[in-house]
């Protein structure tokens, strides 16, 4: 008997990252060193675009290699993310462990009956508006095993309950009207007034949700029809943290009280960003602090709360240590001097284009970088300083060089394993990366279209004021 040919499988995640970390490695010996002075921009340091200068070259050495990627999960940016997933993980072990949720989860169900598609398109706009207003990005991970398992009990996936807070709040993150990661930050280094063109912007967030919305209630449909298409069918048959419509958990007022505290806790969380300028550390103390109550509430006891917290930790230590991997081909190319001689040669070879064709570059170029530098702020202290003044000399307004950036930063933040919160997501919703990036990839594709288009419409309209 012939044996089978072999499927091509698509690697591992880690490895996706050893290997560009190696590549990127390699590069150092080719690519020359160069480096841009920093300066301060009110309280952010950004590159002085005028100071280029190429440096001797420090090509990265095979014990370099090896540490980066320790080195970038000590990365205090990176170990910031990295206990922030675990705490998140452990918290949200403790809830479920009380079935307070799939207890109240599955009654809504039930009362919505035929109407449950109706909850995907309310759930991602009030999502989209958490990416556009606040740029919700890590705080969507507690949110992901909720909506696996509200999603699987009304007969859908785990693909449609990942994609719901993920889409959602990436097309919102991706055509923001005041993200003040993206948008804000990019046109005060740009010297542009705050918050100008919003209403651009707002025809931006509601196509991008638009389009969002339609291919996942799309494939949802599709899934309610015939779940056996579901790239997540057969996994999805064993998981234990489904919900049983006929069978549902007691839903006393222990679990009354702990779907209060988890409320409460998430409204919190959303007022403490905006206008306590919250942050993860502040956001993993929170949930620490909602584990501890919902704790006593249950009357989990001490030593049964630790199991339950670490074993919520040990469940996504895959993911969350993806961080740290991810960080690794930055530390490279920081040891190589090499990423502000990328920038630069960019910047070279965009100025010699026409201005049209020159945007679309700017666009291309951060569509690229995000897959370097995921951090929305990030791109744009090392990008903006750059591309706005390069936008003066070529025509390109710098209005619509923030828009290039800020499409090129948010849209692959759901698709590139380098984005530390999305993997992560994806380990506690317990999907492979190569299924998701198959099965998102068509969405990607029609929103880096869409994105070019609206950068194409921004420059022909000279997009301003400047």
């Amino acid at each position: 008997m012939e044996e089978k040919k072999k499927k091509f499988a698509v690697p591992h995640v880690y490895i996706l990252l050893f290997a560009l970390i190696a590549i990127c490695s390699i590069l150092t010996y080719i690519i020359p060193a160069g480096t841009y002075d920093m300066m301060m921009v009110g309280d952010r340091e950004v590159v002085n675009a005028s100071t280029f200068q190429n440096v001797d070259s420090t090509p990265v050495t095979l014990m370099q290699f090896l540490t980066a990627v320790p080195r970038g999960m000590a990365d205090p940016a990176a170990a910031q993310i990295i206990f922030f997933i675990f705490i998140v993980g452990g918290t949200m072990a403790v809830i479920q462990e009380t079935n307070a949720i799939e207890a109240g989860m599955g009654r809504l169900i039930k009362a919505m009956k035929n109407a449950s598609i109706l909850i995907i398109p309310i759930v991602m706009i009030f999502f989209s508006i958490c990416g556009s207003v606040f740029g919700m990005a890590e705080e969507t991970i507690p949110f992901i095993p909720i909506f696996v398992s509200l999603c699987l009990a009304m007969g859908f996936d785990s693909m449609t309950g990942t994609a719901i807070v993920f889409c959602g709040a990436g097309a919102g993150f991706a055509g923001a009207f005041m993200n003040p990661f993206t948008v804000q930050v990019a046109q005060g280094i740009a010297e542009l007034p705050l918050l100008s063109q919003m209403g651009f912007r707002i025809i931006m967030y509601v196509c991008f949700v638009a389009l969002a919305i339609f291919f996942v209630m799309r494939y949802a449909l599709k899934i309610k029809r015939n779940p056996q298409i579901s790239p997540m069918h057969a996994f999805d048959q064993t998981r234990e943290d489904t919900v049983n419509l006929e069978d549902l958990p007691s839903f006393g007022w222990k679990e009354k009280s702990i779907l209060i505290i988890f409320v409460l806790s998430i409204i919190l969380l959303v007022f403490g960003v905006v206008k306590w300028g919250w942050y993860m550390n502040e956001i993993a103390a929170l949930f620490l602090g909602m584990s501890f109550i919902v704790a006593i509430i249950a009357r989990m006891g001490f030593n049964n709360y630790a199991n339950v917290l670490g074993k919520g930790m040990a469940d996504i230590a895959s993911g969350a240590l993806v961080v740290g991997f991810a960080r690794g081909i930055l530390v490279v190319m920081t040891d190589g001097q090499i990423l502000h001689t990328i920038l630069h040669a960019a910047a070279e070879g965009l100025s010699k284009l026409p201005s049209m064709i020159s945007a679309v570059g700017m666009y291309i170029f951060q569509c690229l970088l995000n897959f370097i530098v995921p951090s929305g702020s990030g791109q744009a202290a090392v990008s903006i300083p750059i591309m706005a003044p390069l936008g003066d000399l070529v025509g390109v307004t710098r209005q619509t060089a923030t828009i290039a950036f800020q499409l090129g930063d948010g849209i692959s933040n759901i698709f590139t394993p380098t984005s530390g919160y999305f993997m992560a997501g994806l380990a506690i919703a317990k999907i492979p990366w190569s299924k998701w990036a198959k099965w998102i990839l068509p969405l990607i594709g029609l929103e880096y279209l869409l994105g070019a288009i609206f950068v194409v419409i921004a420059q022909a309209m000279q997009l301003g004021p400047f």
